[in-house]
């Protein structure tokens, strides 16, 4: 039977239960001055064995010399998580299922993972109340010699926790593995083009071991999960870092007051950057190799009343490609941007906010019309994906190339396909329309928040009304909304209410599933996106529309008469199939 109780109306524990969080991994024992007993009472007493069979783990331990539970776990009736809720129980301390709850990446560099090995004990996190006091997770938290010694490599007071064993064990192969993944950096482009993607050998002294170490470790986490974009800010003291995976921001870690600096330093240094500027943003890039992949990160100073931040932006040069189908659109909406793809001539727009998977649909597009007998040139800032058979052009703002300077040099170089990264300027837009008009297919994005707003957009950056509308022949809005998780996704009936709560016209309730939360989505209920897609190709009366100077909402109309969907409405039907969650979909558009 599922837990279906209003926050307001939860169960009250059961005097003698342990209290667990769902939400952090956390179980608070029943009391805290610890119960006194013997673990094997607790093993019982909490219903993970039997007393038969704990008696006859005592009277074998007695021969063996062996302790009780030690016998119960080699014969498989007790699990190494069990064994720690009973360890925790026993001494009134919390147990942390490792599995749930995130460490902090800034308390667990604190020891070496050598060190971490030898205590089997790992720094979790800092202790809410204080701040000062860091959580350790121990399998053995009567161990007060290495509560002793670990006191004093961190200069911190301690806070034990119990987690299992193998738990701690994978933290500490987990903690050298992220510390090696970045072990080596690579300079991709050629030094004659004095590109800014130096990374110097990453262990350099043993004086700045620890804060390289907690680098690395932060970008090979955040590349392990997904990630794509780290932020560094600073917060009284401390800096925390947030990671931004599948959309939505999230706290990873919390670097102590001490190694800011460093950390600071470190970062600029392998972004070629000025250390001494502190008062002036900066911006960078670098290519690490983590774990087998090339990933581009580009680094963003951002100095701040509280002091000096930085944001990282990831991207992983090797990741894999999508298909059109992967893509989430809709065989309508495919239909028509299919047919606008593979016309030999014209521009198609696609439009939406930063991180919002542009590119990635105008890479599905490139792959489709890829081939031998035509000449496809790009030019992008960056490059994200390398695509065999492609030519692609980086922009580089320091030599020079910027868009408009490149699509010139592009447009003598005999192309069938042209891709420009993007339209940021007026001169650009005057040319990728005027190469739209000349024969050539362009694929391009603009930012505007629909696909109607596009064309009044391309009006207001000094294009004549009746160039775009000749040349424009689609225009797609998207945005990433973030995918029910599979495994712990509920069905829910969506009323009247709220889904005009949501501004959705509703005249009866939908059924649908809402986000839970479990240990495989790391309890947000939601793993990866999917595209939610607006594909509004021109017609007569739209391109009539366009030259009169039309408003938006006018050309809107027209367009969903002509039968486009719109954001919303793709989203609702996504909602409707079990992908994504109403409130997602509001979140988003």
């Amino acid at each position: 039977m599922t837990d279906e109780h209003a926050p307001h109306l939860r169960p009250v524990p059961v005097a003698g239960e342990p209290v667990e969080d769902a939400g952090t991994g956390v179980t608070a024992p029943t009391q805290r001055a610890g119960s006194g007993r013997f673990i094997s009472d607790v093993i019982v007493d909490l219903g993970f064995a039997s007393r038969e069979r704990v008696d006859a783990a005592v009277e074998e331990g007695r021969g063996s010399g062996r302790r009780p539970e030690q016998v119960l776990l080699e014969s498989g009736a007790l699990g190494a998580d069990q064994l720690a809720r009973a360890t925790a129980e026993r001494f009134g301390l919390d147990h942390v299922d490792l599995a749930i709850y995130k460490p902090d990446l800034g308390a667990t560099n604190m020891i070496s993972s050598r060190a971490a090995r030898r205590y089997n004990a790992v720094p979790i996190g800092f202790d809410d109340d204080d701040g000062e006091r860091l959580l350790v997770a121990m399998g053995d938290p009567s161990n007060v010699l290495a509560l002793d010694d670990l006191k004093l490599l961190t200069g911190h007071e301690l806070r034990p926790v119990v987690a299992s064993s193998d738990d701690i064990a994978t933290l500490i192969s987990r903690m050298n593995r992220l510390d090696d993944a970045v072990a080596e950096a690579v300079e991709e482009e050629d030094e004659a083009q004095d590109e800014p993607a130096v990374v110097t050998d990453i262990r350099e002294s043993a004086e700045d071991a620890p804060v390289i170490k907690l680098v690395n470790s932060i970008i090979a986490q955040a590349v392990e999960e997904g990630a794509s974009d780290i932020h560094f800010e600073p917060e009284g003291r401390d800096m925390r870092v947030r990671f931004r995976i599948d959309g939505v921001l999230s706290e990873s870690a919390s670097i102590p007051r001490r190694m800011v600096a460093g950390v600071i330093s470190r970062m600029k240094i392998m972004g070629d950057l000025d250390i001494a500027e502190r008062r002036l943003p900066q911006d960078g890039r670098l290519t690490l190799h983590v774990e087998g992949h090339a990933v581009d990160i580009r680094i963003v100073t951002v100095p701040s009343v509280l002091g000096e931040g930085l944001s990282m932006r990831l991207l992983d040069k090797e990741q894999v490609l999508l298909s059109m189908d992967e893509l989430g659109m809709g065989d309508d909406d495919q239909a028509r941007f299919r047919n606008a793809y593979t016309l030999s001539h014209g521009a198609v727009l696609v439009t939406g906010p930063t991180g919002s998977g542009k590119s990635t649909s105008l890479y599905a597009a490139l792959n489709m019309i890829n081939s031998v007998d035509k000449n496809v040139i790009t030019i992008e800032d960056p490059v994200e994906y390398q695509l065999p058979g492609i030519n692609q052009l980086q922009v580089h703002l320091k030599a020079g190339l910027t868009f408009a300077a490149g699509l010139r040099s592009m447009l003598r170089a005999d192309p069938d396909v042209i891709m420009v990264g993007e339209i940021r300027d007026a001169e650009t837009a005057r040319i990728s329309v005027e190469a739209a008009l000349t024969g050539h297919l362009v694929l391009t994005t603009l930012h505007t928040n629909d696909a109607p707003s596009a064309l009044p957009r391309l009006s207001e950056m000094g294009i004549e009304p009746f160039l775009t509308a000749s040349a424009v022949e689609c225009v797609i809005a998207q945005r990433l909304a973030r995918v029910l998780c599979t495994n712990c996704k509920r069905r829910t009936l969506l009323s009247v209410d709220a889904l005009r709560a949501a501004r959705f016209e509703a005249d009866f309730d939908i059924e649908a599933h809402e986000p839970v939360g479990c240990p495989r989505c790391k309890n947000t209920g939601y793993k990866g996106r999917i595209g939610l897609y607006e594909v509004m190709q021109m017609s007569d009366e739209i391109r009539s529309l366009t030259i009169e100077r039309g408003s938006s909402d006018a050309i809107r109309e027209k367009a969903i008469a002509d039968g486009m969907r719109m954001l919303r409405d793709d989203g609702l039907a996504k909602v409707r199939q079990g992908i994504t969650s109403i409130a997602e979909v509001a979140r988003v558009t």
